[in-house]
Formats: structure tokens, sequence, C-alpha cells
């Protein structure tokens, strides 16, 4: 990972097409600005992680699973209530 400062109104470029500027510094806060060519897509961290998992929950899950499951609740439930 590359390490580098910059203060408000500096900028970086990454390759020949991307230009980043710090806008604004306030706290803990930075605000950047992104010039880029339409054809890259851009997307915030947290908001791909929240794709990625949205997508593994969505994925179907096998008949024989669910009862696997649905036995060992039932049976964790029966053992608990004989307790």
């Amino acid at each position: 990972m590359l390490v580098m400062k910059r203060r408000a109104g500096e900028s970086f470029t990454i390759g020949d097409e991307i230009e980043i500027e710090v806008l604004e510094v306030a706290g803990t806060r930075v605000k950047l600005g992104i010039k880029a060519p339409d054809s890259f897509t851009i997307v915030r961290q947290e908001a791909r992680i929240t794709r990625e998992e949205n997508i593994t929950a969505a994925q179907p899950v096998a008949p024989d699973a669910l009862t696997a499951l649905a036995q060992r609740l039932w049976r964790h439930a029966k053992s608990d209530s004989s307790t």
C-alpha cells in the first residue's frame, strides 16, 4: 500500500486517466474528488462488501440442508426443554 500525505487542494494521479484531489479535510474526515473516465466503476468499500454479502445470502439453499438444520434445532430445543 502506498501512503502519501496531501493537503486540501492537492492531488495525485493513478496512471494517466485517474486524478484524485483532496477537496476538504475536517477532523477525521476527508472529502475526495475523483476524475476518471466513465468506463471506470468507483464503489465505496462498505457498499461492495454489503453487495457481496447480499449476493451470498440470496443463493439458494438445498432442501436437505434445511431439513438437517431444522432437525438439529428441534433436537436442541427438545433437550433444552427437558432440563
